[in-house]
């Protein structure tokens, strides 16, 4: 193989660079306006040399919010902790219902399995507004409509396919035949689920969680419908920054910063899983 001539080598670093550029400069450039007040955003031309200031990280955790028209009671700490608490036990029950039942549906094939998996898939590619209507009116009947409980219930239309049809293929990518050779030696079906398939699909199964966890926080109809602000998440409770003395743009900076440093964190813990997850999963050999 040629090694790249000096010219390729300077121009593929100048394409890097520019991509690196184009996808990091609005993420660099909310990060230096959760620093400012709003009189330094909104000034004309814009300049990145100001005074920082920590009154914007301030409001949101002491929960009052200064604005032209007084001072506001916001939630913003209590919507982060929703936010957290609703997403981790979402993922952790939709891998509870999830995994086993991907290790069946790639390992037990029967009449109509592909049809059921393809039906399962599809709920986590109908609009939600599709389904808010009947699960409002099923939630204040059966008691749930402004619960963890029934947020943790519905978040599993958003959760439970991607998990679903994820590990599916992470499991069938494991040699059937290790699993044979196990069983063979006496072991029953859900004890070689355990002690082998299991074990081998954690790549796959991390990766899966994550992008569910991704996904779950990134939810914002469903917590906007079916709760109140005392139970809704982070993406619902940015709405406080939208105010009658106008949008407070420091304020919303520092909420974006705060939550998605959760995320943020956890993909950069869990990068080596999910590129080997979701690329062992996806290639079919």
């Amino acid at each position: 193989m040629n090694n790249p001539s000096p010219l390729e080598r300077i121009l593929r670093g100048i394409a890097i660079t520019l991509v690196c550029l184009f996808f990091m400069f609005p993420i660099v450039w909310i990060f230096l306006m959760s620093f400012q007040t709003n009189a330094s955003i909104l000034r004309v031309p814009p300049s990145i040399v100001f005074s920082p200031t920590l009154e914007n990280y301030q409001a949101l955790i002491t929960g009052k919010l200064e604005t032209s028209s007084g001072v506001l009671e916001i939630n913003f700490m209590r919507n982060l902790a929703n936010s957290l608490f609703l997403s981790t036990t979402s993922v952790a029950l939709g891998l509870i219902l999830g995994v086993p039942a991907a290790y069946a549906f790639a390992r037990l094939k029967f009449r109509g399995s592909e049809d059921i998996a393809f039906t399962l898939l599809s709920f986590r590619f109908a609009p939600p507004l599709l389904v808010l209507l009947p699960l409002t009116i099923y939630f204040q009947q059966l008691g749930l409509s402004n619960t963890y409980v029934g947020l943790i219930w519905v978040y599993q239309l958003i959760v439970l396919p991607l998990i679903l049809w994820i590990v599916r293929g992470y499991f069938e990518d494991i040699p059937a035949d290790v699993e044979y050779a196990y069983r063979i030696a006496g072991h029953g079906f859900w004890a070689t689920f355990r002690k082998v398939a299991l074990p081998l699909a954690m790549p796959g199964i991390a990766a899966a969680g994550l992008l569910a966890f991704i996904f779950a926080w990134n939810n914002f109809i469903f917590a906007l419908v079916l709760a109140s602000a005392d139970k809704q998440p982070v993406t619902v409770g940015a709405l406080a920054f939208v105010t009658a003395a106008g949008i407070q743009y420091g304020q919303v900076a520092a909420g974006i910063v705060l939550s998605i440093a959760p995320t943020f964190a956890l993909a950069l813990y869990a990068q080596r899983y999910l590129v080997e997850g979701l690329s062992l999963g996806a290639v079919k050999g």
